[in-house]
């Protein structure tokens, strides 16, 4: 079998980009490329991933497929409603794209299931049975690998860690609920909680600008990112407790922030974490940019395994 026969696609799918790539069986990329998510309806949106797709995996066959998606989702009927994706409710994401590919295997995940996989197959926990992996940019997603296997739960939606509730009196959340760690943890609602209190009111500006003014130690933009992170450390916690484990590794475009992220989501998770089989709860960054995306090809490979 060639190089080119052995390789499976992996999809990523979020609220701020799309990625695809051909994934060898030791989890290396071949070729691979991303895009803005766009704006627009069902079939605009979905137009611009079948675009995405045909230009990476080019005359390749691909053995299978691995989709990694913003949820929730419903795995068993392969259908996707991203909170983040307005265009797509009850999507049938996986029937549009086997009608892409042809009749291969064709898997689906919540996207923080995938970067739990990913950062477990060739990064930060892959040293490590039991991790939790939280991707922190557009939403806050999660995953867990107890074991060395993803855990999904029933409708394939576990471990949803941004919409666990933290603040009984919270703000209200996109998912219809409140005070979740994705009202406070998120990259735009750090940003419009900042905006809120007087920061940059009047600039069209993102979290990778608020990072850089808490860099610079501006009090109204670590104060957003404390917020964040205490929201984070609450979840983190929560789930600690309740599944055992003590390794967490998060990525996404927030955890470019860095220590000021990493510096006070570490200092309210030693605060929280008290009872003795989490105080050695350690957090540390992602190892790779693109973790869901090999985590959606570690499936992928599963399924053909």
């Amino acid at each position: 079998m060639t190089e080119q026969a052995a390789t499976v696609l992996g999809i990523d799918i979020g609220g701020t980009k799309m990625a695809a790539a051909l994934v060898s069986a030791d989890g290396r990329i071949l070729t691979g490329d991303r895009i803005m998510t766009p704006p627009g309806d069902a079939d605009e949106v979905f137009a611009a991933l079948a675009e995405l797709i045909e230009r990476v995996r080019g005359d390749a066959t691909p053995l299978a497929v691995g989709i990694g998606s913003a949820g929730p989702l419903d795995q068993r009927h392969g259908l996707v409603s991203p909170v983040n994706i307005t265009g797509w409710r009850n999507f049938p994401l996986v029937d549009r794209v086997r009608a892409l590919v042809g009749d291969v295997p064709v898997t689906l995940g919540v996207d923080g299931h995938c970067f739990a996989l990913g950062e477990f197959w060739t990064g930060a926990g892959r040293d490590v049975g039991t991790l939790l992996g939280i991707v922190v940019s557009t939403g806050v997603g999660g995953g867990l690998v107890v074991d060395g296997k993803a855990v999904i739960g029933q409708s394939g939606n576990a471990a949803h860690i941004g919409h666990v509730v933290v603040d009984l009196d919270g703000e209200a959340c996109a998912c219809g609920s409140f005070g979740c760690v994705e009202a406070y943890a998120s990259g735009p609602r750090m940003v419009a909680r900042a905006k809120r209190r007087g920061w940059r009111t009047a600039e069209d500006v993102d979290a990778a600008v608020l990072a850089a003014d808490a860099a610079d130690g501006d009090e109204l933009a670590l104060a957003a990112f404390d917020d964040g992170a205490q929201a984070l450390a609450a979840g983190i916690v929560a789930t600690a407790v309740t599944v055992d484990l003590t390794t967490v590794v998060i990525g996404g475009g927030v955890a470019k922030a860095g220590s000021i992220l990493f510096d006070p989501v570490q200092a309210w998770v030693k605060r929280l974490a008290q009872l003795p089989f989490v105080t050695d709860l350690t957090v540390e960054p992602a190892q790779l940019d693109n973790a869901g995306l090999l985590g959606a090809a570690h499936q992928a490979w599963s399924a053909v395994a």
